[in-house]
């Protein structure tokens, strides 16, 4: 890739060339190879080369982009609860060698042609951008007809579904770069707030805003919370966002609990110090003996669901987003837990561009709140050590810092 490709570049005190896009100073310092007529960009990646292992630094070369691609450069990326169970090899959609990550945030590079925001205006080189983690056909049924297309039989996601061998291989957001597919939904974020509170708009945040997007709760309605990882504070704050009051969250990691009385919770239930008799009789005596209006399950536990259903009021609802990965099954009385009481129970699969939007406008207006979920910061060769925070439950929200 030729140096005038990219941009305008400089040498700084250590003689690394150094690029600024529209006089924007990145900071992004290339390494080089080969002889002068071949000389290619390469950038660092943390590889998963095999399940229940490390995983390992690679340098990887950066290829010529093609019409509508768009060449990022991270600045922060998240660590994701699905991360784990990829790495760990319980997930079936992984392929090897790949480049974990589905959440990015980061600084526009280069664009091949022209490309522009979900809001329609153009994107330019320095913008700070997020994106919607899934890549959907636009032409099925699910993405014209039926008007859902997080059910896209061909979508894809980054840090997901594509290896390292794919092209254009940087397809992951454990590295310096990611290369973004012509069809990925974009948006412009502000210069001035703190990239690693916006991670979470496009995986936790987006799933929740799905769900909330299939019933939301009415003002005054009681909501019950499942689970105060990312995905269940999201909910928390949209449960508030809409009027919902009260809002019971149930965990058992106390410094997540915390932050979740921050996001609006206003009442949490520690599972490690209460049994679930405990539990109900609180929820039932909160609501006259009826149970919640609502109750949305983030923890991807079978018995946690089982739980849940009991809490909830005839004619309620209960949704269940938190299941990324297989975890088993439940049996249901389906006359008794569901028919006699007119139980409307939802699975909420994924997410898809108008939920990432509106995760990232509640970021947005209580960024000073979503401030304290980011709770770790690792650089990116502690990627393993900030998959052990996560898998530990030690963080709320890890973010490596790349």
């Amino acid at each position: 890739m030729a140096l005038t490709q990219l941009g305008n570049f400089g040498f700084n005190g250590t003689g690394r060339p150094f690029f600024c896009c529209q006089g924007r100073a990145l900071g992004v310092y290339l390494k080089w190879g080969g002889s002068d007529d071949t000389r290619m960009m390469t950038c660092e990646a943390m590889v998963l080369e095999a399940f229940g292992e490390p995983l390992r630094p690679k340098e990887i070369e950066v290829p010529e982009l093609e019409e509508g691609q768009v060449l990022v450069r991270l600045e922060a990326s998240g660590v994701c609860g699905s991360d784990v169970h990829m790495a760990d090899g319980e997930d079936p959609r992984t392929p090897l060698p790949m480049v974990l990550g589905h959440e990015g945030v980061g600084r526009v590079v280069k664009v091949r042609g022209k490309k522009r925001y979900v809001d329609g205006t153009s994107l330019r080189e320095g913008d700070r951008v997020l994106w919607n983690r899934g890549v959907v056909c636009g032409r099925c049924y699910w993405c014209t007809k039926a008007g859902q297309p997080w059910l896209c039989p061909e979508r894809w996601v980054y840090g997901i579904h594509r290896s390292l061998d794919d092209p254009p291989g940087l397809n992951g957001c454990y590295s310096q770069y990611v290369i973004l597919d012509p069809k990925t939904d974009i948006f412009q974020v502000p210069d001035d707030l703190d990239p690693a509170i916006l991670v979470p708009a496009s995986c936790s945040g987006a799933t929740a805003a799905h769900a909330f997007s299939l019933r939301p709760p009415r003002r005054g309605e009681a909501v019950l919370v499942q689970g105060p990882g990312p995905l269940g504070l999201f909910a928390v704050a949209f449960a508030r966002k809409f009027g919902a009051d009260p809002v019971i969250l149930v965990g058992g990691t106390e410094s997540r609990l915390e932050v979740g009385r921050r996001l609006g919770a206003t009442h949490t239930l520690n599972r490690r110090e209460t049994t679930e008799e405990e539990r109900r009789d609180f929820v039932l005596g909160l609501t006259d003996g009826r149970g919640v209006d609502l109750a949305y399950e983030a923890v991807g536990n079978p018995k946690a669901l089982v739980e849940g259903l009991k809490l909830v009021r005839r004619g309620g609802s209960y949704l269940s987003m938190g299941f990324g990965v297989p975890a088993g099954s439940v049996t249901l009385d389906v006359y008794h837990d569901l028919e006699v009481r007119d139980l409307a129970l939802y699975g909420v699969w994924v997410s898809h561009t108008e939920h990432t939007k509106m995760a990232l406008e509640l970021i947005l207006e209580r960024k000073d709140d979503f401030s304290h979920l980011v709770t770790h910061r690792f650089g990116l060769h502690e990627a393993n050590e900030a998959l052990e925070s996560v898998r530990s439950r030690s963080a709320v929200k890890a973010v490596i810092l790349p």
